[in-house]
């Protein structure tokens, strides 16, 4: 009996082919229960023709027999003449199938048609050969954008084409083998610094650090440094093997200062810093939940080669990419924790406090301060302060109250 069951169906886009004439191919990104991840490329008319064949192995439940026992997604039948439009608008059609489908019940989503047509075809790792004179386009969903019937076209979204700086031999048949100066395009760039690309003829995932930009060394999408830090904790120790690295266990709360491309992030712990892999950190707000977004991250059990670790780097780019080292981070980390620190309820309040009720001296004979008359006091109930957020709450606590909110929000 065969054991391996889908796990997750994504719709990625469509391509638009010349050979052997012109049509139009969706790509489906497909994850298995053994933690393999399959790109599969399926045409509309077979998408629905397997629609109809599901409907007919499963009469009650696609509604033929009552209406009030459909469950089965409906598919609408394909245009005589396939357009650019059509093939983009059907995409938030499919989307809503895909996702419907794969949560019916057990007997239907993982019966063996339906696993049969989303398993890897050899057409599917290896694609027709291209047109002579013309090139795929390919049209990438947005994941930014709400997905729906409708939208408006400008044009194919043409991939991020990056140069490899080195040789690279794949540690998994779900990775490629690449050499320093092949030129690949992204498909995929998942936060865990593994990226899903297309060589020739070839597709699958490579270390984003082994990747550089052609225009230029730095990553344009790269965000600046955040001290003021976001609140994650660690889903599995790690321990350092370089120096700028951190060693954690599991279940410690830490606070992420600048999110890197390649699935290194810096990292802050009281007041000290350093990379960890991001696919280990889970943001502590959405402890024991999984979001769509990180259904789709490929899952993988090591994380990605750090650019410092790479030998025999060929780049193009005459200047390297801008780096900043982790005495900056420190530095920079610590002055803002000392701000914070100065700026909270508690030492302002200490602050107050420190006033004394006497006026200033002032010169007289007898050198005697005088008090403030009884009547300038201003009787005034006290102002209760508003409670804190749990967003503060957590900033300002101690680690172990940290640990332990954490550890209790997880049960």
């Amino acid at each position: 009996m065969d054991q391996l069951l889908i796990r997750h169906v994504e719709l990625l886009g469509f391509e638009k082919r010349f050979f052997p004439s012109q049509h139009y191919v969706y790509m489906i990104l497909v994850k298995w229960s053994d933690q393999s991840e399959k790109l599969v490329y399926r045409r509309y008319p077979e998408i629905h023709e397997f629609h109809k064949t599901l409907k007919e192995m499963f009469p009650i439940e696609a509604g033929e027999i009552d209406v009030k026992d459909k469950c089965i997604p409906s598919l609408p039948a394909p245009k005589w003449l396939d357009s650019l439009k059509n093939t983009e608008t059907r995409q938030g059609t499919l989307t809503e199938y895909f996702t419907t489908l794969i949560h019916l019940p057990v007997k239907i989503s993982q019966c063996k048609m339906v696993r049969d047509f989303f398993r890897v075809r050899p057409e599917d790792e290896t694609p027709p050969a291209p047109h002579p004179f013309k090139r795929n386009e390919t049209y990438v969903m947005s994941k930014g954008r709400p997905r729906s019937n409708t939208s408006e076209i400008t044009g194919p979204i043409m991939l991020d084409s990056y140069r490899v700086i080195a040789d690279y031999s794949k540690s998994s048949k779900y990775e490629l083998n690449l050499k320093a100066g092949d030129l690949v395009e992204i498909v995929e760039k998942c936060p865990n610094g593994w990226w899903f690309c297309n060589c020739e003829a070839q597709r699958g995932w490579i270390p984003a650090s082994y990747l550089e930009p052609l225009d230029g060394p730095d990553e344009s999408e790269e965000p600046e440094p955040n001290y003021a830090g976001e609140l994650y904790i660690t889903t599995k120790a790690y321990k350092a093997v370089e120096k700028d690295e951190v060693t954690l266990e599991a279940g410690e709360i830490i606070e992420v200062i600048h999110k890197l491309l390649d699935g290194w992030w810096v990292i802050r712990k009281g007041v000290e810093t350093g990379y960890y892999p991001s696919m280990f950190l889970h943001k502590t707000e959405e402890e024991g939940k999984e979001t769509e977004a990180e259904k789709s991250v490929v899952q993988r059990k090591t994380p990605p080669p750090r650019r410092a670790t790479i030998r025999n780097v060929n780049s193009i780019h005459a200047q390297g990419r801008h780096k900043i080292s982790q005495d900056v981070y420190r530095k920079n980390s610590r002055r803002y924790v000392q701000q914070r620190r100065s700026n909270s309820p508690q030492v302002r309040r200490h602050r107050g406090s420190a006033k004394s009720p006497l006026l200033e001296r002032k010169p007289q004979k007898d050198n005697i301060p005088t008090l403030r008359p009884q009547g300038d006091y201003e009787q005034k109930t006290p102002v209760v302060p508003p409670r804190p957020s749990a967003e503060l709450i957590m900033e300002r606590c101690t680690e172990n109250t940290r640990k332990k909110i954490s550890i209790r929000t997880a049960r």
